[in-house]
């Protein structure tokens, strides 16, 4: 047997003030995040948006400490996960891979090239998938292995999704019931799952399965969990003129007040490392929402970072697919031919949504309009600007 590696796959985030900028300029040169009619326009429209917004965006990093803590914690994770599989006997070496800053994914396969590494595991760390998340990576390393003969000589698989893992599940499971001990009478605490939206068209006709997952993976954690807490389902983080998954979290917040809630416990669903929409937008925006509305005590649930539970489950995630290798990007990318799993392959508009995880491309309402939001700061499309 050859050497073996797993690639824990991630969105990334600029660690300092001064990346700011240039994480703003990688986003919008990628043809992915804003589609133009020519590609001369790529770059210049990147810089104008990037210097335009960093001054917004440092600012929401400078309340969270300066930076986004999201490589650091994945980093934790990935040794945690190589030292755990040694623990079960198996030698691997664990790699990280960003989409969207540093270490990219591409630094990521030289080094897994480099390494000679013959048997591969990919490992979004994102339980749920969605285009925009886990298919938007798969779509850069199926290029990528399209592009470099080399790379057929390493037997890889993919594991699309993991959030039916009895491990994770329980690991989510304990750290919310620790949560919810904490308040004066657990039982009557709200249970608020708060997911990462995505435009409702992405469901409806690019056949995204995220929210049947974010759905089936909510009633999961509670089966688990065991508690007769009453609980709830909304979506965070959206953007632009297009209808997005609903309810959402700032209205149902509201709307939970207003019914009498005093106890909320928000259990952020979609994400397992603490980074900008966690520290920011739950821990500081909804926060100051939730207060003002009348509810007294608001908790979050940590995300799961190194929880050991998490780690070990991950382990054996990697055991059960380098046992069943038979996933293919092409399989996650377009699983069934008669379901779009990618918007429309014609000229349109699209921006991804904000707090650094930019998770789409929303349909825009034309040029001008897009040009009046980026000079302005305002109108149709302005978004929070967390990133």
């Amino acid at each position: 047997m050859g050497r073996v590696g797993v690639l824990l796959l991630n969105l990334g985030g600029p660690e300092k003030l001064e990346d700011v900028r240039p994480f703003l300029y990688n986003l919008f040169s990628d043809p992915e995040i804003i589609r133009l009619p020519f590609s001369w326009m790529q770059k210049p429209l990147a810089w104008f948006i990037s210097s335009r917004r960093a001054a917004t965006s440092q600012e929401n990093y400078r309340k969270i400490g300066g930076g986004s803590p999201l490589l650091r914690i994945t980093e934790e994770q990935a040794t945690a996960l190589q030292k755990q599989l040694e623990l079960n006997g198996r030698e691997a070496q664990v790699y990280v891979g960003m989409r969207y800053w540093n270490p990219f994914t591409e630094d990521a396969i030289a080094r897994i090239k480099r390494d000679s590494i013959s048997q591969l595991v990919v490992l979004p760390l994102y339980p749920q998938f969605s285009i925009s998340t886990s298919g938007s990576s798969f779509r850069v390393l199926e290029k990528l292995w399209q592009e470099d003969p080399a790379l057929e000589e390493i037997e890889y698989t993919v594991i699309p999704s993991w959030y039916k893992h009895s491990g994770y599940l329980q690991a989510m499971a304990e750290l919310i019931a620790e949560e919810l001990d904490r308040f004066e009478e657990p039982e009557r605490v709200q249970i608020f799952f708060s997911a990462h939206g995505v435009p409702v068209s992405y469901v409806t006709e690019s056949g995204d399965p995220y929210q049947k997952e974010i759905e089936e993976c909510t009633e999961l954690i509670m089966r688990t969990l065991n508690r007769p807490n009453p609980h709830n389902l909304a979506y965070q983080s959206r953007v632009g003129p297009v209808e997005w998954l609903k309810p959402y979290t700032d209205e149902a917040i509201e709307e939970l007040a207003e019914q009498g809630v005093k106890d909320l416990l928000v259990v952020p669903i979609s994400f397992v490392s603490e980074h900008i929409e966690t520290l920011e937008e739950i821990d500081i925006e909804y926060r100051e929402l939730a207060e003002s509305a009348g509810i007294e005590r608001f908790h979050r649930v940590p995300a799961l970072n190194t929880h050991p539970v998490f780690i070990a489950d991950l382990a054996d995630m990697v055991e059960e697919a380098l046992e069943n290798p038979n996933i293919a990007f092409s399989d996650v990318v377009r699983p069934d031919k008669k379901m779009k799993m990618y918007p429309q392959e014609r000229w349109e508009w699209g921006i991804t949504p904000a707090a650094e995880v930019w998770n789409g491309r929303l349909a825009m309402i034309g040029f001008i309009a897009l040009l009046l939001e980026l000079i302005t700061g305002q109108g149709p499309l302005h978004f929070v600007g967390l990133l």
